[in-house]
């Protein structure tokens, strides 16, 4: 467990979390894609949970394992106490929580979204995954290459189902280019057909954008709202869209960071309004040592680090590993 806050940071702040793709660190991935420099111009916190090798060789979270994707159990319930530490140590407000990643990490925030939709006011999925689509990691793969898919109902079925939730659902925001090898630009759709599902909104958007290389999608509900948005990148392969050269924009390319005149870290948290009161507070980042969980007999969770800790895989390493990597190879991405 990461945290990046403002030094200044004030009681009340959001919190951003950021999850990391495969063979990334969280370190690398929340500063190149952006989101600790928006922290310090903006003054919110940003939390990043990293994998381990000891859980995933490839250092992917398991979003298809059903043990670590359930409420309650697994890397889920580990983000999750991440979150409610990092709520109750910074007295952060905890309406506005949201959550992002790319890739698997991508998959994993929309885990996080399904798993726990109460906890998070909205969430923006980057080359990710529906819930529900793999069991194993060789449904993973075939979800990657968009050949298993469900029916729109089906999918809003499996998040439905996931933990009862009868409130409101996270405002969800998907990112995808259509040049992905490795997630293939299909599988947006799928994504999009999960949440307009859930929201109830109807297959006609009801606002339609294109500019330069981005096609922005917008459904909005009964009052109005934008409750689910697809952000379609022409001529992008697999990574974060970055728009550095931009007014304000942020973050520095690398592998998975692709400067494509696109500023996504910057339009996500205006999108979330997190832009609008701006703090001049030098920031650090720093390791968070877990500690005692916060007094109070309504909360006793897992050790925060519990399930990046100790193996779960359900699958032996050479199997999850094989498949993963040879995924990876199959786009170019590793050697």
């Amino acid at each position: 467990m990461r945290i990046h806050a403002p030094a200044d940071v004030s009681a009340g702040a959001a919190l951003v979390v950021v999850l990391h793709g495969c063979t990334q660190t969280v370190s690398a991935y929340a500063a190149g894609a952006g989101w600790t420099e928006l922290a310090d111009r903006y003054g919110f916190v940003v939390l990043c949970p990293e994998q381990t090798r000891a859980n995933n060789p490839n250092l992917c979270f398991n979003w298809f394992q059903p043990a670590d994707i359930q409420r309650g159990g697994g890397e889920a319930a580990s983000i999750h106490a991440m979150v409610r530490k990092a709520v109750a140590d910074y007295n952060l407000d905890a309406r506005r929580v949201f959550i992002t990643g790319l890739s698997a990490g991508g998959a994993m925030a929309n885990v996080m979204l399904v798993a726990y939709p109460e906890t998070f006011a909205g969430g923006a999925i980057i080359a990710g995954l529906p819930y529900g689509l793999a069991s194993n990691a060789q449904q993973a793969f075939a979800a990657m290459r968009h050949t298993r898919t469900l029916p729109p109902r089906a999918l809003g079925d499996a998040v439905r189902s996931a933990s009862g939730h009868a409130g409101r659902w996270p405002r969800i925001s998907i990112w995808q280019g259509d040049e992905d090898a490795t997630v293939k630009a299909g599988v947006a759709d799928d994504l999009v057909h999960q949440w307009r599902d859930v929201h109830g909104v109807g297959s006609v958007a009801a606002e339609l954008l294109a500019g330069g290389r981005r096609r922005h999608t917008v459904w909005r509900n009964a009052q109005g709202e934008t409750v689910v948005e697809l952000h379609q990148l022409s001529g992008m392969g697999h990574g974060t869209p970055l728009g550095r050269d931009l007014a304000e924009g942020c973050g520095t390319a690398g592998p998975y960071l692709l400067e494509v005149g696109v500023s996504s870290s910057l339009d996500i948290a205006r999108s979330w309004g997190l832009t609008v009161q701006q703090s001049g507070g030098a920031a650090a980042p720093r390791a968070y040592v877990p500690a005692d969980a916060p007094d109070g007999s309504e909360w006793t969770p897992p050790p925060v680090n519990a399930a990046m800790s100790t193996p779960p895989l359900r699958v032996t390493p050479s199997q999850i590993g094989d498949v993963i990597t040879d995924a990876l190879r199959s786009a170019g991405l590793l050697r």
